[in-house]
């Protein structure tokens, strides 16, 4: 007799034969064994009375069934014994941070700053803790302003050195839409809840494109702490987006200023995520006056804000020396006067006074100049995707930052007086280390590999006979970044080297910086079995002016966990080797970086480490433009691949993405500015079309796995569809999942497990 509970029949997943389900099963067991690793996202040091050190790190873990990140934050107490050894002194359980949207120290470490944000059009929260309580909480209602932008761009949030003020980016208000009831327009404002009427759409307005639809202008404004009035920074333009604010020092009593980084909108808005080439100037502004306030502003009214980078085309991430003279800032000039939406930065110092009146014609220092053509193992020049809120050592001149070198993410010390360049992190570890925050002179840091789950490392400065620069880094045992036995134990097996790939076919007239080596990580097992090599799975960065560091990667991990070796190039083009590489590749797309991707598998291929039957490539964005160039180009050298959310063609992207310029530039090269228009040619759309994946869709013969985001602006789902309706014509199997509520990352975490699921699915079905 049937069991009365069981379903009539059995489902298979959609996509899935009955083979595969099992395999399926396994790995998703695995996956989620990956999943569930933490994530250091920030870190605070924060000073006692008695001069000890505590830690608050910000944590983040995915949350699949809810399909958000659960923050939290732990804490540790540091303790420096006389052997000169560290202690971190963990509390016993992290504390969940619940509907946090942003937390901030205040700068004596005695007060946090906790917004929430809350959805459509209710308050945004502010809460002041104590180390004991919450000791003042405000709401202000969305008709001053929506959410507060905590997307680490535009973001910024800075308390005042009397810790009374707090200044901050949020959306601007919703503008007044015209009303509507049964006898047709209504004068005036009506109620939005009136169920007799309804709200028009109004006029459109132009955001700054993925990841910021629906997201209004950023403005800035500022906070008592002690009344909760909040007021809007008067004196700026309203069509400047703002963003990065920070309080400029003051003498006690005197007017107070910010300074804020500022976006002017033009006659459009291009899409800003991943996109430093566009123009943006320092300006500063008188901060408002609270009637609560001490400080007393006289007579003076003066309230426009004033440019202080007229010079440069580029200036953000503005920071004080702790002495107040100097404001330092970087610089992505080199990717606003080229075009490339990548390049590499420049660091600069404007000397300041707290006296004198600050003017567009302040003398602009370069501190650390773009880099053109770098010499073998020499500094390749400045790629920093930040700069710590507090990045000082105590000698009030030297900074501390985290950049790509080569393929590497290294520490960097750097003096701004002398411009002095030195790469602190060991020299000989090829792992990539990134600062979390400082404790005075010494440096809090986490360290990883593609096959290393990331650890806490503490490094603090030794005086030497011999190098008076010596930096030494102290293992710290942590509970943050805890993975389980399985997950160590599959890693431990596995090892990898950075590769330097030759240029091949170099031709004549590239620079010098261009026909260098570039790399290549390549993750494999430690022991070959039978003198087999195992599937290779060919791993390309997006950008394509960004780069692949050898940090870890959870998905990347496990793929290598399935039996797997990683080979993860850095194409010719990358960021990280040096100016004259990163613009070597605009204009060539399609070409040079397929012929690098090529080389680098040939390279390993000529090694004896892969087995050239077994192949696959894995790419998103650009990378998926060369994965599905790749499986055209070279159309017997891959047994499976996946492309999420790939450029396939250009012509129909330059028409419906965010950065139609990018097209222009990546496919035109040094002519895109001239050339760049809102109506394409027909002999531009021809060029287009020649330089797409799409121009090689009919010698496609590998199965292949696309993943595509619904409402993804940047490469939009046409796109991907079109090169997938092309297969299906020609008969080549293909798989096209789709993530409706997902942008161009693909990483809400749902989206991202199903994503890597399928891949590692995919991959194993074709390339065992």
């Amino acid at each position: 007799m049937e069991n009365p509970g069981a379903s009539p029949f059995k489902d298979t997943p959609v996509g899935l034969d009955a083979n595969s389900e099992e395999e399926y099963f396994s790995q998703c067991t695995l996956l989620k064994e990956f999943t569930e690793i933490p994530t250091i996202e920030k870190a605070w040091t924060l000073k006692s009375n008695s001069g000890a050190s505590q830690v608050m790190f910000s944590i983040s873990q995915p949350n699949l069934l809810e399909n958000k990140k659960r923050r939290y934050a732990s804490f540790s107490h540091i303790s420096k014994e006389r052997d000169d050894s560290v202690q971190f002194h963990w509390d016993a359980f992290p504390i969940e941070m619940g509907s946090t949207s942003l937390m901030v120290p205040s700068p004596s470490g005695s007060k946090l700053l906790v917004v929430r944000n809350a959805e459509n059009d209710s308050p945004t929260s502010f809460e002041i803790w104590s180390s004991s309580q919450v000791e003042r909480e405000f709401h202000v209602p969305s008709s001053i302003h929506r959410s507060v932008y905590s997307d680490g761009w535009f973001e910024g949030i800075s308390w005042n050195s009397d810790e009374t003020l707090i200044a901050y980016i949020a959306e601007e208000p919703v503008s007044a839409k015209p009303t509507f009831t049964h006898f047709g327009y209504e004068k005036g404002n009506c109620p939005d809840k009136d169920c007799n009427s309804w709200k028009g759409q109004g006029d459109w307005e132009e955001g700054w494109g993925e990841a910021y639809d629906g997201k209004r202008l950023p403005k800035l404004f500022v906070i008592s702490i002690n009344s909760g009035e909040v007021r809007a920074v008067d004196g700026i333009e309203k069509s400047l987006s703002v963003g990065q604010v920070i309080w400029a020092p003051s003498a006690k009593d005197s007017l107070q200023y910010l300074v804020f980084v500022g976006w002017p909108s033009g006659t459009r808005k291009f899409g800003i995520k991943y996109c430093t080439n566009r123009p943006c100037s320092l300006y500063v502004v008188r901060a408002p006056y609270f009637r609560y306030e001490p400080c007393q502003y006289g007579t003076d009214t003066k309230l426009s804000a004033v440019v202080l980078t007229e010079s440069i085309s580029s200036a953000f991430f503005p920071r004080f020396s702790p002495d107040g003279k100097f404001l330092v800032f970087l610089s992505s000039k080199s990717a606003v006067d080229s075009g490339a939406h990548n390049a590499t930065d420049s660091l600069h110092r404007i000397d300041w006074s707290i006296d004198a009146e600050q003017h567009p014609r302040n003398k602009i220092v370069d501190v650390v100049p773009v880099v053109m053509c770098a010499e073998d193992g020499s500094f390749p020049g400045l790629y920093c995707s930040n700069i710590l809120s507090n990045p000082w050592l105590s000698d009030g001149h030297t900074m501390i930052l985290s950049a790509a070198w080569g393929s590497t993410l290294v520490v960097l010390t750097v003096n701004i007086l002398s411009g002095d360049v030195s790469r602190i992190s060991p020299c000989t570890s090829e792992f990539s280390w990134d600062v979390l925050t400082l404790d005075g002179d010494n440096i809090i840091a986490v360290c990883s590999s593609p096959v290393d789950v990331p650890e806490i490392k503490y490094g603090y400065l030794v005086e030497n006979a011999s190098d008076n620069t010596k930096w030494n880094w102290l293992d710290i045992s942590s509970p943050i970044t805890k993975c389980s036995e399985k997950v160590r134990s599959l890693l431990s097996s596995k090892e990898f080297s950075i590769m330097s790939i030759p240029v091949r076919d170099a031709s004549e007239n590239i620079t010098k910086g261009a026909s260098k080596p570039y790399e290549a990580i390549f993750a494999s097992s430690k022991s070959k079995k039978h003198d087999a090599c195992d599937p290779m799975i060919v791993v390309l960065h997006g950008g394509p002016h960004c780069v692949s560091l050898s940090s870890f990667s959870k998905s990347s991990a496990f793929l290598c966990s399935l039996g797997f070796s990683l080979l993860i190039v850095s194409y010719r083009g990358s960021l990280g080797f040096d100016e004259e590489a990163v613009q070597s590749l605009p204009g060539r797309v399609g070409s040079q970086d397929v012929n690098d991707v090529l080389a680098a598998i040939d390279h390993v291929i000529g090694m004896g480490l892969a087995d050239q039957s077994k192949i696959a490539a894995v790419g998103i964005s650009h990378g998926g433009f060369l994965t599905t160039h790749l499986i055209g180009q070279a159309p017997d050298k891959f047994a499976a691949a996946a492309a999420r959310n790939p450029v396939c063609n250009f012509a129909i992207m330059v028409g419906t993405t965010d950065i139609p310029d990018w097209c222009y530039f990546e496919a035109f090269g040094s002519e895109a500015k001239s050339s760049f228009t809102a109506a394409p040619s027909a002999e531009h759309l021809a060029l287009f079309y020649d330089k797409s994946p799409i121009s090689h869709v009919s010698k496609v013969k590998t199965p292949t796995l696309m993943l595509l985001g619904v409402k993804d602006l940047r490469v939009p789902i046409t796109d991907g569809l079109q090169y997938a309706r092309a297969l299906k014509e020609k008969g080549v199997e293909v798989k096209v999942m789709m993530f409706p509520d997902d942008i161009h990352e693909l990483d809400r975490p749902r989206t991202d497990f199903e994503s890597f699921l399928n891949i590692g699915v995919w991959f194993k079905k074709y390339c065992s």
